[in-house]
């Protein structure tokens, strides 16, 4: 079972990039977006549907703004949206599928670099979504949660975390709650399944050559229940072409979908 993860800031724009070219040659099972930035009734399906698949959005309410949307080979069994609380329904944050035992949920967690007001809203969403994520947990479901998490959990995932130690993205309570979630809650980074290694970056700035020189963060996450940990094969981040800001993450699984 393949299954991706990206970040498109701007499903239009990715498209333009040539995301979905290169997409048809992957063969993935499941593709998770986030930050699509777009209304449905704005994405003909004969532009921004993949044959093949299902195609499921959750669109915030703001124009051009967030958004998630799931890919699916197989027709779910049940897909829902939204957890309950205006921060993440209205900004289309969490859309879930269901496959028989196994969910697969496109997640968008809020950026707290843009102002103070933005960070408070960021350690609400987290500290909300700890209840979600323990009900998950205790279901017995196996469980893919991917998706822009927005934090870089430890030094090994970003290039300059001496500098950014008291920046939005590696603030010590959000890597404490990182530390939570892969700890006390029982979730796995199933990249780091495989890959210990360092400068494995999602995310780069565009400002000064970021890009060119690898000075990036690892902010896009496959995280699974323990349930699937035995189960991943290969981890790839895809760097050949450039259609966001961010990069594809793809898990392969010996998993049956």
């Amino acid at each position: 079972m393949r299954v991706i993860t990206f970040n498109a800031n701007g499903i239009r724009a990715a498209v333009r990039k040539g995301f979905l070219d290169w997409l048809d040659t992957q063969n993935a099972d499941l593709v998770c977006l986030q930050e699509t930035k777009a209304q449905e009734q704005q994405l003909p399906a004969a532009l921004y549907a993949p044959a093949g698949y299902h195609v499921y959005y959750h669109d915030a309410a703001r124009k051009g703004y967030s958004g998630v949307a799931l890919y699916a080979r197989r027709e779910p069994d049940a897909v829902l949206t939204g957890l309950g609380w205006p921060e993440c329904d209205h900004e289309g944050r969490w859309l879930e599928a269901r496959f028989g035992p196994l969910s697969v949920v496109s997640l968008y967690l809020p950026s707290g670099s843009s102002r103070p007001e933005r960070q408070a809203v960021k350690f609400e969403f987290l500290a909300r979504l700890l209840e979600p994520l323990r009900t998950l947990r205790a279901s017995g479901r196996d469980c893919i949660l991917c998706g822009d998490w927005n934090i870089a959990h430890r030094e090994i995932d970003l290039k300059n975390w001496r500098a950014n130690r008291d920046h939005s993205g590696f603030l010590p309570e959000e890597r404490a709650w990182m530390d939570q979630l892969f700890g006390a809650l029982g979730w796995v980074d199933a990249f780091r399944v495989i890959n210990p290694d360092p400068e494995q970056y999602t995310w780069w700035s565009n400002r000064g050559r970021a890009w060119e020189k690898n000075v990036g963060w690892r902010i896009d996450y496959q995280v699974i229940t323990p349930s699937l940990a035995d189960t991943v094969r290969a981890a790839a981040i895809y760097r050949d072409q450039r259609f966001s800001d961010h990069a594809p993450l793809t898990l392969d699984y010996d998993y049956v979908f």
